[in-house]
């Protein structure tokens, strides 16, 4: 008989900075934006990186252009590896705009979603109605989780209207408030149009709010998630995550690249 034994790294080897927690965790989460992958990669994708991925967005209004059994898969899969999947927020944008949100909300719970975003990036969307669609959601049973900004070039971050609906959204029960970035991450929210990160924004954002851990910063570039780490720690929300950077993003929340070294040093010292 063959006998396999398993073998582990050693704990300062696989975690330098001693505080990735396992999944379901509260702090620490990415979301990863899928923007068309076929299934075999969205299986290679879970089978390789499925312990760091907390959600899954189908990005913009794509949900309807695959194929229904093909979506149905995606989504069992993503249940089966405890990740929360939804579609993007843009799509119950379009949803409001064609006065079609009861088939919206049926459709989403009868392919098995497990999550939505309620978002304003794109139309106007008043305050009471925005409520609405999140008590609704958790009403269903589903995740919701909401945006604050606008997709459009040059928006910035409005301080009082951001604690404002940071407020009401978490009162109304969405778990995360996602800060607008974009797949692009330039020119919108907390970047400016190189891509860099406005840091004074963030710093007067985290001034007025009570718990960081709420938010979830948009960041899909490289720079950006290295920048917002080692700026503010291992254990803050990161979405709009492409799937091919999902495990370079998680050596850089362990110390394990070089561009984050210092975070896992910092427990070392």
């Amino acid at each position: 008989m063959e006998v396999t034994s398993r073998l582990d790294w050693h704990p300062s080897l696989a975690d330098p900075t001693g505080r990735r927690l396992s999944k379901p965790r509260a702090a620490g989460q990415t979301m990863v934006i899928d923007k068309g992958m076929g299934i075999y990669a969205f299986e290679d994708l879970l089978q390789t990186t499925g312990s760091y991925i907390d959600m899954i967005k189908i990005g913009f209004g794509t949900s309807p252009l695959y194929p229904t059994d093909l979506l149905r898969r995606k989504i069992e899969l993503a249940r089966a590896h405890g990740i929360c999947i939804f579609p993007g927020g843009t799509f119950l944008e379009v949803a409001v705009s064609q006065d079609v949100t009861d088939q919206y909300f049926d459709t989403v719970r009868e392919l098995g979603f497990t999550g939505i975003e309620v978002s304003d990036g794109t139309i106007e969307i008043p305050r009471d109605l925005r409520s609405e669609l999140i008590l609704r959601g958790r009403g269903l049973g589903l995740t919701v989780y909401t945006e604050y900004g606008k997709k459009c070039w040059g928006s910035t971050i409005e301080l009082d209207a951001f604690i404002e609906t940071l407020a009401q959204d978490v009162e109304h029960g969405a778990r995360l408030v996602t800060i607008e970035g974009r797949e692009s991450g330039a020119g919108v929210g907390i970047f400016d149009e190189k891509g860099a990160c406005r840091d004074d924004q963030v710093e007067e954002m985290l001034r007025h709010i009570a718990d960081p851990g709420q938010l979830l910063w948009e960041a899909p570039q490289k720079s950006q998630q290295v920048h917002l780490l080692n700026m503010l720690g291992s254990d803050i929300n990161i979405g709009n995550v492409a799937p091919q950077d999902v495990m370079s993003l998680e050596a850089l929340r362990r110390g394990l690249r070089s561009d984050t070294f210092a975070l896992g040093a910092a427990k070392r010292n």
